[in-house]
This record gives C-alpha cells, structure tokens and sequence, in this order.
C-alpha cells in the first residue's frame, strides 16, 4: 500500500510560503499557472499564501488555467477554485487577470519553435519521426517569468504529472499535444504510468526549453482526501524532479495479485469521460486477464464535451486496431486516438478481429445505445450496489472508493 508520510499543516503550508525566495520574482511581471477543477488541490490556501508573498514585490500577477484542451471555465469559477470570493475579487483582486487556456484559437497561440524529425526520431526511440511545430499560449509576450503551481500525480501520457507538462498539453497548442498522446499511447498506458523517465516527459522538457521566458514552479503531493504532503520550488525539471519522487511513495498502492472485478467510482469533479478514464488508467494494471472494470459516476452525462464528436466516430480501442489500420484512422487528431487506447486498455486485433485484455463497463448517465456505439460496456448505475463490492479483496473483488489518482501495481 502507499506510504504515510507526514501532513503539512495550514500554518507549516504558510510558513514555507512565507520563506520563498523572492529575489526570482522582485519587479517582474508574473504569469501564474494553475491546474482547473480536474485535480486534488488545495488551491485557495496555496493561492493566498503564494499571493502575500509575491504581491509586495511583483511588479504585475496575472492566473491562466492550464486547461489543456478541458472546457474552459468562468470568471467566477477560476476566482472560487483559488479561494476567491465575489467581494473580493471587485475590491482586492480586481488587478488580477483570471484567463482560460484557449488552445483552439490560433490567433491566441504562438509559435517558439520546431522539434525536427531528427529530434522526435531520437526522443521516441524511433517510433515516430516528423516536424512538430511548438505553439503556446500566446500571452506569455506579456510577462518576464512564467511560474506553474499545480500538483503532481502518477499520470498515463507522461509518466508522472506536473512541472513542464502545465507548458505542454497546459498551455500549448494541438500539434505538440496530439504527437506527444500518440506517442505515449504507442508505448502504452501501463509502459508509462509511474514511471519517471519516459519519451514523453522528454519531449515536454524539450518543448519547454524554447520557451523565451524565465520558467519556475511550485509543485506539490496532495493524497485524495486534500491532505498535502510536500511542497518543492526550483526550475519546473528541479521541482518537478523531487514531487515525482514524493508522489511514487504517495501515490503508488501496490497489489499481491490482479482482481477479476473493479468497480472503480468517479468523483464529481470528473464529470466527461475524457477525464473520467483515468479510472481505468490508474486500475489497469492490477484487472486480471479477462476482467471487467466498472467505471462507475451516475454523475457523468458526457463522453467529451470538447472531443466527443470525434469520439463517438472513432469508438474506443486498443492500440493496435489503429496501428494496423493507420490508412483510416491517421487523419483524426492523435490526442483522440490515444485517449481511446487508454480507457479501452491493452489487447490484440489480428485478422480484422479485436480483443481487448479486459471488458470496460461504464455505469453512468451515457446511454446504453451511446456505450454500445463507442465500443463500452453498459450498466445501470441504478443497478449497482456500492457497498457489495467492499471487502471482496479475497475474493478477486476491489472497490475503488475515489478512484484517479492513486496508481495500483502489482508486487514487483
């Protein structure tokens, strides 16, 4: 199971703040970046303990949500999700810029750089070799340094979340995003997940270093219930570099043997699919050959509301009914053919017929004929009984109270 480490109390949390270094900062204007609502954070304390400490000495501080390509979000829910209220954003915060990532606009995106077939060739390890194009989010010409604040988790594309990744998917434009998703999808979830040093994390380093300003960041592990259990600052590599090693003993719960039946529950924050998958992503290891995971969120009405057009045409798969019918399916974005080989998991497709290693069920508010059509299980949420998956362990059974962000492997 996943270490205890100690828990940084509210006031611990305010006195690491209170002893940042501000000479990085002094005078500069400041671009913060922060995760949405889709991660474990305790935003509004570490955004108030960050803002008194660099406010005296900025010279300007401005928000942008690292959305990716999620929906973007109100004004008023960027200022709730940092802590603040309506009152207070008209009288103390009215000088603070709140803005969305909006990596569909290329008139908001710009250009830093290539990375050449020579360079993907080498960081891929050969499997993909092509010019990408480097694009970010084009308000960084406004500021002299770009600070990330956002957690760091076992994740399915990069290895482990956080540092460079809030530049790439976070802030940066589709090209980088959709080479980089395919790429780890051809190494595959279960290749990447918890492990430090992939292809992807290199070409998120290697995009990040055109970037023309000043890049810090403050990374953190936060388990599930909030509770925070280490806060690092450095260069995005530096700070990103110690989280990881942190989160490996947080976030990394470990298995004597595999289970034939997860029922895996979505919290509410993940409300689409597209980030509702990642109950798969974390459980995929540890499902028995020929077993069923349960993605359970009677919450959830959404494939995507960004993706889902393209999701509903392309279905979900495993990697190889893509790789081996290429000709069809290499004109969808990439980004999208990977997140489909994640949430359907590993398998085979030889002679035209696919079999994937476990059954994916979706027990939601995505339709029966939906589920059907895009290559999921159904049940009824209504049919299912939380509590009669508990303690089954013995039997091959696991419930996954919140599942997401805790990786679960088998013993080594």
């Amino acid at each position: 199971m996943s270490e205890a480490l100690p828990v940084l109390t509210d006031a611990q949390v305010r006195e690491w703040f209170a002893n940042l270094p501000t000479q990085d900062f002094a005078g500069k204007r400041v671009l913060l970046i922060i995760p949405d609502a889709t991660r474990t954070a305790p935003l509004p304390l570490l955004f108030d303990a960050l803002h008194k400490r660099l406010k005296p000495v900025v010279a300007h501080l401005d928000v942008l949500v690292a959305l990716g390509t999620h929906p973007p979000m109100s004004d008023a829910q960027i200022a709730k999700l940092i802590g603040i209220d309506e009152t207070e954003r008209g009288r103390l915060f009215y000088q603070l810029g709140l803005f969305n990532h909006e990596w569909d606009r290329p008139d908001r995106l710009l250009t830093i750089g290539t990375l050449t077939k020579e360079d993907t060739a080498e960081i891929s390890d050969g499997r993909l070799s092509l010019d990408v194009p480097v694009q970010i989010n084009s308000r960084i010409q406004d500021y002299d340094l770009l600070l990330v604040l956002g957690p760091v988790f076992p994740h399915e594309v990069v290895g482990f979340s956080g540092g460079n990744k809030y530049f790439f998917p976070g802030i940066g434009g589709p090209e980088i995003l959709n080479f980089f998703h395919w790429l780890g999808a051809l190494i595959s979830n279960v290749g990447i997940i918890g492990v430090k040093d992939t292809a992807v994390r290199r070409v998120v380093d290697r995009a990040a270093k055109l970037i023309p300003n000043e890049r810090r960041a403050i990374t953190f592990v936060v388990a599930s219930d909030g509770n925070l259990h280490g806060l690092f600052h450095g260069s995005p590599e530096s700070a990103w570099n110690e989280a990881a090693d942190m989160s490996n003993r947080v976030h990394i719960k470990r298995c004597p043997k595999p289970f034939k039946q997860i029922l895996s529950c979505a919290p509410p924050m993940y409300d689409e699919l597209w980030v509702a998958g990642k109950c798969m992503y974390k459980m995929e290891p540890v499902v028995a050959d020929g077993g069923e995971l349960i993605i359970y969120a009677p919450h959830m009405h959404e494939i995507s509301v960004t993706h889902g057009k393209y999701i509903e045409e392309v279905g979900y798969h495993v990697r190889d009914y893509f790789t081996k019918q290429w000709d069809k399916f290499k004109g969808y974005p990439w980004g999208i053919l990977a997140h489909s080989t994640h949430v359907r998991g590993g398998g085979t497709y030889e002679s035209g017929i696919e079999t994937p290693r476990v059954t994916v069920t979706l027990a939601s508010g995505i339709p029966e004929e939906v589920c059907k059509k895009i290559n999921l299980g159904y049940r009824d949420p209504a049919t299912i009984d939380i509590e009669s998956f508990a303690n089954r362990e013995d039997e091959g059974v696991l419930l996954v109270r919140k599942a997401g962000e805790y990786l679960y492997r088998l013993d080594e």
